[in-house]
């Protein structure tokens, strides 16, 4: 399948991206030796910037992984503002937590361990942002829980729509079809939420960004 941007275009942005230290370069270089998804850098510069203009207090991220993302929300905090992230992962939290400390934003995190669909229902404050990006299958039912948790005026940041590009396409891999097919159904849900008003953007591999209106 044909990448949403091409190699040459993600090169000439990636040059702007001066920003990176020691951490989130070496974070990187562990995802990718150990194939653990994390967003890509202009998915993430993207999510940096909404946190910069919408200044959340509460934040809830749905799929730590090794607290890439998370520690790129942190650094974009106000002094006061917290964000929970769920990881049921042992081995990743293993990770998530040395990061954390690594990065000094531990006062800023609280790692929630275990399974998204059990913990989510006993939240009890609602969320100013929240980032979903977990296991497929459970997007649409993770989706439902998150508007319930989301404040009106918040806004919801949903990873991986474009899944590879084989949303829209017609002939798909046979270990995707399964997954493409929960996406797409995912994405007609997302796109036509009447609580929401939704986009979804070609960058990274799909980005849906909501902002509850209702």
């Amino acid at each position: 399948m044909s990448r949403i941007i091409l190699p040459l275009q993600e090169k000439y942005l990636d040059s702007f991206d001066k920003k990176k230290d020691s951490l989130l370069r070496s974070m990187e270089e562990f995802a990718e030796e150990n194939n653990v998804p994390i967003l890509s850098n202009l998915s993430a510069n993207l999510l940096e910037q909404l946190i910069v203009m919408n200044k959340p207090q509460r934040v809830l991220e749905i799929g730590t992984a090794i607290g890439y993302s998370t520690i790129r929300m942190a650094r974009r905090l106000g002094r006061k503002a917290i964000i929970h992230t769920i990881e049921k992962s042992t081995d990743n939290i293993t990770i998530a937590k040395d990061n954390f400390k690594k990065s000094g934003l531990e006062s800023k995190i609280k790692l929630l361990e275990g399974d998204a669909l059990r913990i989510m229902p006993q939240l009890q404050k609602k969320y100013d942002f929240i980032f979903l990006d977990a296991d497929k299958e459970d997007y649409k039912r993770l989706f439902d829980y998150s508007m319930v948790l989301l404040k009106k005026g918040g806004v919801i940041f949903v990873d991986n729509l474009l899944w590879h590009g084989y949303v829209a396409a017609n002939k798909i891999p046979p270990k995707y079809k399964k997954s493409t097919a929960l996406i797409r159904d995912f994405n007609r849900i997302f796109m036509t939420q009447p609580s929401l008003s939704s986009t979804i953007l070609p960058v990274g591999d799909g980005i849906g960004i909501g902002v509850k209106v209702l």
